[in-house]
């Protein structure tokens, strides 16, 4: 099996290519997704998230309310730190469970992990190849503003704590531009896939 992580800075369009290589017939994971997960009143990162910020986080039905939750962390390093600490130990241990049962099926498949901070935590090295979407920062701040509602000083803010694109493409085994007409970004994204899938195909089972 062939495991592959996907990043990118914020809106730089991880999800779409995550979804075009699911319809290929990669297995994906969503980080984000499993982010949810552990944090729901049953997950693993509830109760330490809750003992760390306390009741002020919680929507009224006593869910984690992460735009809240969001808006402490993203104005505070040290406290996004320790979200970090509390929540992508559960996050991994999901992910890696996952991945686990679609190899015993799957032998020479492709799995793919979307995630934002592949590698700034050094996850990136659990992965047999790497792929990183990029765009200018200009349509990072349009993307934000239409699709999180987010201000334009509130995602600059978002940008600046984040790895520059630069140095994400230092990593890279390939690299994808959502800069372009969407069907010259589809079209990498099937060439890509069609060598991981040589790449899955030749790996021992």
């Amino acid at each position: 099996m062939l495991k592959v992580g996907l990043t990118g800075g914020y809106a730089t369009g991880k999800s779409f290519v995550a979804r075009e290589l699911e319809s290929l017939g990669c297995f994906v994971l969503y980080a984000d997704k499993l982010g949810h997960q552990v944090l729901l009143p049953d997950g693993a990162a509830y109760h330490p998230t809750l003992a760390l910020f306390g009741k002020t986080i919680l929507a009224a039905d006593g869910a984690i309310d992460r735009k809240t939750l969001g808006s402490i962390v993203f104005s505070s390093p040290p406290l996004l730190q320790q979200l970090n600490s509390i929540v992508h130990p559960t996050v991994f241990e999901l992910e890696t469970q996952a991945i686990n049962r679609f190899e015993s099926q799957n032998p020479h498949g492709v799995a793919v992990v979307e995630a934002a901070i592949l590698i700034e935590t050094g996850r990136y090295r659990h992965y047999d190849k790497l792929i990183v979407t990029t765009c200018e920062p200009a349509t990072q701040i349009a993307r934000g503003i239409q699709r999180d509602h987010l201000s334009e000083a509130d995602i600059i803010l978002r940008l600046s704590k984040q790895l520059p694109a630069a140095d994400r493409i230092r990593f890279a085994n390939y690299v994808i531009s959502t800069e372009r007409p969407q069907a010259e970004t589809l079209a990498d994204v099937r060439r890509i896939h069609a060598e991981l899938r040589q790449l899955a195909e030749a790996s021992p089972s």
